[in-house]
C-alpha cells in the first residue's frame, strides 16, 4: 500500500482511526470459547462491524505469541481474512522488534512477506542498521517507537543529551537512514503538548498515536499539533472499541463506540 492509497481511504471514510485488535481470552464474549479458534471468531465480528469506518487495524502481536502456536495461527487468520477481504485496509504488526540486522532482516521478512503485514512497529535503540533492514521493503512501512505513552517513557525518551531531548536525536536520525521515506513514527496521544516540536522534526510523517480514549488521550489535542495536509494521523484505539461489550451484542457495540470516534474526527475534517 502506498501513502497516496492510505490517504483516498482515509478521505473516503472520513476517518483516521485505526482499530487495535489486542485480544484476552479473558475479556472476549463467554459464548466465543466454544469455538474452534475463539480469537479468530472475534477478530472477524469486530472486523466485518466496524471495517468502513476504520482504515487500519493493529494487532499487537503478544496477545497471540502469549497462546503459542495456536495464537500465532489465529494472527495469521486475522490479517489473511483483511487482505482477502478488505485490501484497501492498512495492516499494522505491532511487534516492535529491533535487533542486529541480521536478526530484524529476518523479522522483516516474517511481517512483511510470510504475513504481509503493510507495516510493523520498531525500536530505534539499537541504531540504523537495526531499522534498514525493514526500510528494504518496497511498499511496506516501518513504523518506529519516537515518544510513548506510558509513564516510562520519561526515563530515557525525554531525558537530555548533549543538549537536546534523546526522543529528538532519535527523529532527526532517522531521517538519514535509507529509505526514510518509508517510516512513520509512533507517539503518545498523551504527549500531545509534544507534537509541535514533532512535527517541527517530522512535518509531513505519518504518525501512529496510541492513548485515546482508554489511557485518557486528547483526540481535539493530538489533531490540533499534529495534523497535516494529508491528515498524517492513525488515532488508535483498542479496550475502547474491542471491549464495549462482553455480551452477544459485542460486535455492535464495537461499531457504535467506532462510529462515535468516526464522527468527531469527521467533524475535525470537515472544519478544516
Amino acid at each position: 500500500m502506498s501513502i497516496k492509497e492510505l490517504v483516498k481511504q482515509i478521505n473516503a471514510k472520513k476517518s483516521f482511526l485505526c482499530i487495535g485488535l489486542d485480544v484476552d481470552l479473558n475479556k472476549i464474549p463467554e459464548h466465543l470459547l466454544k469455538e474452534e479458534d475463539p480469537i479468530f471468531a472475534f477478530n472477524k465480528q469486530i472486523i466485518d462491524a466496524t471495517h468502513h469506518l476504520a482504515v487500519a487495524y493493529k494487532p499487537n502481536t503478544a496477545f497471540y505469541e502469549a497462546y503459542g502456536i495456536k495464537g500465532w495461527e489465529s494472527l495469521g487468520k486475522t490479517i489473511s481474512y483483511l487482505n482477502e477481504k478488505y485490501p484497501e485496509i492498512f495492516t499494522i504488526a505491532d511487534a516492535k522488534r529491533g535487533d542486529i540486522g541480521n536478526t530484524s532482516a529476518m523479522y522483516a521478512r516474517a511481517f512483511f512477506e510470510d504475513m504481509n503485514f503493510d507495516s510493523v512497529t520498531v525500536a530505534p535503540y539499537m541504531g540504523s542498521d537495526s531499522v534498514e533492514p525493514f526500510l528494504s521493503f518496497e511498499g511496506k512501512f516501518t513504523i518506529l517507537l519516537g515518544l510513548t505513552s506510558n509513564k516510562g517513557a520519561f526515563d530515557f525518551q525525554t531525558g537530555i543529551s548533549d543538549g537536546k531531548e534523546l526522543y529528538k536525536k532519535v527523529l532527526e536520525r532517522s531521517r538519514e537512514w535509507e529509505n526514510s521515506e518509508r517510516l512513520m513514527y509512533v507517539v503518545g496521544a498523551t504527549k500531545a503538548e509534544y507534537l509541535a516540536d514533532i512535527r517541527r522534526i517530522i512535518p509531513d510523517s505519518f504518525l501512529l498515536v496510541p492513548g485515546v480514549g482508554a489511557q485518557g488521550g486528547s483526540l481535539e489535542e493530538v489533531c490540533k499539533y499534529g495534523i497535516t495536509e494529508d491528515i498524517g494521523l492513525l488515532i488508535n484505539s483498542s479496550r475502547g472499541i474491542i471491549y464495549a461489550s462482553s455480551g452477544t451484542d459485542f460486535a455492535e457495540a464495537s461499531r457504535a463506540k467506532a462510529e462515535e470516534l468516526q464522527k468527531q474526527m469527521e467533524d475535525i475534517l470537515n472544519k478544516r
